[in-house]
């Protein structure tokens, strides 16, 4: 039935479920969905390609989740996540073709600033600031660098959209994490269809950790809508020093 043995299959399934939950609230779910992939037998490309078959589902419910809550206006934000399906889609395409371990070597440093943003600025609570930039820049900016970083590597986008929201679109913590779930779900989808164009993912393992995806991702969702920049910039902290820690190791 799944592509590993049940013991294994029941390890990636408890995993996708941590994943949704951390994912859904502040980003990093594949810090433990990846290297338990790999550790499965999977090969990069369909640890990658897995992975996003699975973070699809996890992406999907939390962005609903934020949108029926009213977080999302989910109309106004439809060009925006056309923009970074493309670009995710662009960057899947030339996974082979970039410096990708240039990037793999700034990335730990570009987390860990992430994290130091987020557990230093004072005032970073659930209000909206003033907008550096206007919708329609940010749009055409951030959203297709942090989707075509998504299709190419993928380790930090829900981070790198958040900072983006919160840094130059001017939202406060709850509504940047809605948002990032949105654009994350269409950047997931866009590199998706390239990996499964390719023949990459594990379907059946990839479903199964897709659902466990939605339950971790319905609890989390709820929690952060609840408790908000309370528990939303901790666990950001968390996961962009915890993902650039195991980037530092890899490398070393």
């Amino acid at each position: 039935m799944f592509e590993v043995s049940y013991d294994l299959a029941a390890m990636l399934i408890a995993a996708a479920f941590a994943a949704g939950f951390v994912d859904s609230i502040a980003g990093g779910g594949g810090l433990i969905t990846l290297p338990a992939l790999l550790l499965a037998g999977a090969n990069p490309v369909q640890a990658l390609s897995t992975n996003k078959v699975q973070g699809s589902f996890g992406a999907a419910t939390a962005a609903f989740s934020y949108a029926r809550a009213g977080h999302v206006d989910v109309r106004r934000q439809i060009g925006a996540a056309a923009i970074a399906c493309a670009a995710s889609c662009a960057g899947a395409l030339l996974v082979s073709w970039l410096p990708t371990e240039l990037l793999r070597m700034g990335l730990p440093v570009l987390l860990i600033g992430i994290a130091l943003f987020f557990a230093l600025k004072p005032g970073l609570s659930d209000e909206d600031r003033v907008a550096r930039v206007s919708p329609a820049v940010f749009a055409a900016t951030v959203v297709p660098f942090v989707g075509f970083y998504d299709g190419l590597l993928g380790p930090g986008a829900g981070a790198f959209y958040m900072i983006g929201f919160v840094l130059v679109a001017g939202y406060g913590v709850l509504k940047a994490t809605a948002h990032t779930k949105f654009l994350n779900f269409a950047s997931n989808v866009g590199s998706l269809a390239v990996f499964a164009m390719q023949g990459a993912p594990w379907w059946a393992i990839g479903l199964a950790m897709g659902a466990a995806q939605v339950a971790g991702a319905r609890i989390g969702s709820r929690l952060a809508m609840r408790i908000g920049a309370r528990i939303i910039k901790p666990l950001l902290v968390f996961s962009a020093s915890a993902l650039a820690l195991r980037l530092i190791w890899q490398m070393w």
